[in-house]
């Protein structure tokens, strides 16, 4: 990754902003006060410039590198504000709890839905089955998707069931976001929002262990995703 070159600051410095930024529940405020402490002068505007930058590219590496998962998947969606209004940020987890996929949507509908299946059969292949609460929009988006299977001739189709109770795993996983984002007092921006979410949720892979650590610490694995 050479998006680093010609930066002011050395690469190290700056990953460690984005990991403290994703990782830990603090504001840009909070962060600038820290980045001080230490005696580095980084106002909040550079550091957000540095989680928009960086986080989708190493976001891009974990989906690449990260552990098998199950073919049974959780999906459902969590609400997170953007220029003063709710967008959506639609997320799978195996049956396990591993992360799958994510998307942030400015809407709640079929389209939504279809295109976040698309999505995460295209990163993860195609699933046996899929567990989600009674949504209609997320019922009508995944059917659709098995009449593209259906039709392309993979011979796989993914099965369907709509219950409540089974998707406890994933709203553990919606609080982790949800902690995390609490002191960002939402975002200024969709573009930025769907950025930090990547980081956040590349953060929060490598809490579950789903990135090869070899040893490493959660920051050292990290920093290795935009190697």
């Amino acid at each position: 990754m050479n998006n680093f070159k010609g930066t002011q600051f050395p690469k190290a410095v700056m990953l460690h902003a984005v990991f403290f930024y994703v990782r830990y529940a603090v504001s840009y405020r909070d962060l600038e006060e820290i980045m001080a402490e230490r005696g580095l002068n980084v106002d909040h505007a550079t550091l957000n410039r540095w989680v928009v930058k960086f986080s989708p590219l190493i976001s891009a590496n974990a989906q690449s590198r990260k552990r098998a998962t199950a073919n049974s998947w959780r999906m459902d969606e969590t609400c997170i504000r953007v220029r003063g209004k709710w967008t959506y940020l639609y997320r799978a987890v195996d049956r396990d709890g591993q992360t799958l996929d994510f998307m942030l949507s400015e809407r709640r509908d079929l389209a939504a839905a279809r295109r976040f299946f698309k999505q995460a059969i295209g990163t993860n292949g195609v699933q046996d089955r899929v567990v989600m609460d009674k949504s209609g929009a997320n019922l009508a988006g995944l059917q659709s998707v098995n009449v593209i299977l259906k039709f392309t001739g993979t011979g796989r189709l993914v099965k369907i069931r709509q219950v409540k109770y089974l998707n406890n795993i994933l709203e553990q996983n919606h609080r982790f976001i949800r902690r995390i984002t609490a002191p960002m007092m939402g975002f200024k921006a969709f573009h930025s929002a769907a950025a930090t979410l990547a980081g956040i949720e590349d953060a929060l892979m490598i809490r579950k262990g789903q990135i090869s650590a070899n040893g490493s610490t959660a920051f050292q694995t990290f920093a290795g995703l935009a190697a």
